[in-house]
């Protein structure tokens, strides 16, 4: 029963994640979190964090990931293959009806009308992530509880290195990493 939920529950993020993998995460938390309660919002944005440091697409990662969280190998094939299908089904069917329709401007003005929705959903995933790593709360939280602040001083610094110097956003995302890693073991070392 539970591979079936899983299998519905990614096959609905593959359906109506318009817009790429970032798309996805609301969809996915939406899933996997609220409606199902199969992780907590902090174990589930542990887990985007390492699906967008892994290579690949971060839905078909997070897709893995929860998987395997969840149900070892088999929740990894069946959420993955649940997340691919509608894509690849859409993807073709859609691939078809291009091709053959491309030079009509409704097509376009319906492509650029989504652009918006993309962004919104994209700006939603980051402000959840954010407001979780800095604040220990979720988007719609009205109570903040406490501060993050090793992690607001890392995500500041990051943010105006990244502005400033022009550094790759990898050499930010692993500096981070070793940093708060490193005040994290200095403070349990003196606490």
């Amino acid at each position: 029963m539970l591979l079936l939920k899983l299998f519905f529950a990614f096959m609905q993020v593959g359906l109506f994640s318009v817009g790429g993998g970032y798309a996805a995460i609301p969809l996915i938390q939406e899933q996997i979190v609220n409606i199902h309660k199969l992780m907590t919002m902090e174990e589930f944005t542990d887990l985007i964090t390492v699906a967008e440091m892994t290579p690949g697409p971060i839905s078909i990662n997070s897709a893995t990931f929860v998987g395997m969280r969840i149900a070892g190998i088999p929740g990894v094939l069946i959420c993955t293959v649940g997340c691919i299908i509608p894509s690849f089904c859409i993807c073709l069917t859609l691939a078809h009806f291009y091709y053959k329709y491309r030079t009509v401007s409704g097509v376009q003005v319906v492509l650029g009308s989504l652009r918006p929705a993309v962004v919104a959903l994209i700006a939603s995933a980051g402000a959840s992530i954010l407001m979780l790593g800095l604040f220990q709360a979720e988007l719609g939280d009205i109570i903040l509880r406490e501060v993050r602040v090793v992690e607001l001083v890392i995500f500041v610094l990051s943010l105006v290195i990244l502005r400033k110097f022009k550094v790759s956003a990898i050499t930010i995302i692993l500096g981070s990493g070793v940093v708060g890693t490193a005040v994290y073991t200095l403070m349990g070392a003196v606490g």
